[in-house]
């Protein structure tokens, strides 16, 4: 497996179509993650707080940090210093300890609302009632720390292309509608984080900006 093939090849590809690419570096090594940074890439995403803290001291310092995965509370202190991007946020409860977290650092972080589009059960997220209530609500107006800048989503596990698609099409409509109905001024609301190695291809048609590819640069577990 040539890790940093897989990276030039993926960055031409996606840089071609203006996408950002995470690089998925959750269980991989130290050295699979330097051999990606050495072509190039500087933008990982890690899923579990403990394992990224220990890459972020280990690892070069220009690494931009995305948090992939769900994040409790009580975690958020831990990774509020460095982090560029907390992908999975679902609740104002989380909003607020990453505002104060970000706020004892003299930070603003930026967050992506995750939003539920599968159909299984195991996935977390917003519905879309719950998204415009936490959007509405006066307690995120009076959060200065963090910014939205988008949302996430995570379509059904299943080889049917045709509902993947219809999961990545209506995340990218509920996308623009919010960007219309709360950020039409904010140039920052810009980010649609959606696809990972199975149906990023998919994800992209349907309007996808940032995908989350792990497998595909670095192989199978």
């Amino acid at each position: 497996m040539n890790i940093a093939k897989n990276i030039e090849v993926a960055q031409e590809e996606l840089n071609r179509l203006g996408v950002k690419l995470i690089a998925v570096s959750k269980t991989k090594p130290l050295d699979a993650i330097l051999e990606a940074y050495g072509a190039g890439q500087r933008a990982f995403g890690e899923n579990i707080v403990q394992e990224l803290v220990q890459k972020q001291e280990a690892l070069p310092k220009d690494i931009e940090w995305h948090l992939i995965g769900h994040l409790q509370s009580n975690k958020v202190k831990y990774i509020a210093s460095f982090i560029s991007l907390i992908h999975a946020v679902d609740s104002l409860k989380l909003l607020k300890e990453i505002d104060k977290q970000a706020g004892k650092h003299k930070r603003v972080i930026d967050c992506l609302l995750q939003v539920y589009i599968a159909e299984e059960d195991t996935k977390f997220g917003l519905d879309h009632a719950e998204l415009i209530e936490l959007l509405r609500s006066e307690e995120l107006a009076g959060l200065k720390n963090i910014r939205i800048t988008g949302l996430m989503g995570i379509a059904t596990n299943t080889p049917n292309e045709k509902v993947v698609k219809a999961e990545f099409y209506e995340l990218k409509t509920l996308f623009d509608g919010i960007k219309q109905s709360f950020f039409r001024d904010a140039s920052y609301f810009d980010t649609l984080s959606m696809g990972m190695s199975a149906d990023y291809k998919i994800a992209i048609e349907q309007g996808s900006t940032m995908v989350r590819l792990g497998s595909t640069l670095f192989g199978g577990r």
